[in-house]
């Protein structure tokens, strides 16, 4: 005998329940990229604010001279979290603050006060945090500063971790600041200099400078160059860098790692 069948509503009822609770495709979601273009993008999203944002600007600056005064100053390292905590504080602000206004300028096309209120309360977020940095700023070098006794360069001697670290990061956010200015390829590819390259031939120059008294330290240097030039090679080899963005990067990560080491070694 045919099996009885449901009304046509209990029909759409049971579908619609069975669309509910039924595991959903995995084709329905969205593909998420890879890892290499997640970093591609975040990095273009701070190189955006920079070429657009006057305040990220400054707050790189103010950002990047507290960071060298903190190294100079040969503050303890739970000092140096804190300068590292507060600058990294007032970029996230910044940032944000420009995320809030291109997504309402992108959606609201008239003016309401509720949009005002969003502004400023994120504009206000920006100026906390430049408070929190200041007041960090002021703890930490005060007393530094003020005492005549001391020399600068003195405490940072027998640190070279430091400068190895402080060494590092201004050679990254050089290599930034300049495809910024230059507008040309991403953060993480192409464009001049090569940001790769610069990174690895600072950590050359690091090698190079700290194991200089060290038995074999010829030896050492000379791994750590060839390993370097790997990476150099590798981004040519690939057509990401040409050889002359490959020779930036690596002239620019050694140049401000020696002249790190000059300075304050």
């Amino acid at each position: 005998m045919p099996k009885e069948r449901k009304p046509e509503s209990e029909e759409r009822d049971d579908g619609g329940l069975s669309r509910i609770f039924r595991r959903q495709p995995k084709e329905s979601l969205p593909r998420q990229g890879s890892l290499r273009w997640s970093f591609t993008w975040a990095f273009e999203g701070i190189v955006y604010v920079l070429r657009t944002q006057r305040n990220m600007r400054i707050h790189i600056a103010a950002g990047g001279l507290g960071l060298l005064l903190a190294l100079v100053l040969g503050v303890s390292r739970l000092e140096f979290l804190a300068v590292l905590g507060a600058v990294s504080i007032v970029l996230i602000a910044e940032m944000v603050n420009t995320a809030i206004e291109a997504t309402i300028d992108a959606l609201v096309t008239h003016f309401h006060p509720l949009v005002k209120v969003a502004k400023d309360v994120a504009a206000g977020a920006v100026l906390v945090a430049t408070f929190n940095a200041l007041a960090v700023a002021y703890l930490v070098f005060y007393n530094r500063l003020t005492d005549p006794t001391k020399e600068l360069f003195h405490q940072l001697r027998g640190r070279p971790s430091q400068i190895v670290v402080g060494s590092m990061i201004i050679t990254i956010l050089l290599a930034m600041a300049i495809k910024a200015f230059t507008g040309r390829g991403t953060p993480l590819r192409g464009g001049m200099p090569s940001g790769h390259s610069a990174a690895a031939f600072a950590g050359w120059a690091a090698v190079t400078i700290m194991t200089a008294q060290v038995n074999h330290g010829a030896l050492i240097s000379t791994l750590a160059f060839m390993m370097a030039a790997l990476v150099a090679q590798s981004r040519v080899e690939a057509g990401i860098h040409s050889a002359w963005e490959v020779i930036a990067g690596a002239a620019l990560g050694a140049a401000v790692t020696i002249f790190m080491f000059q300075v304050l070694g």
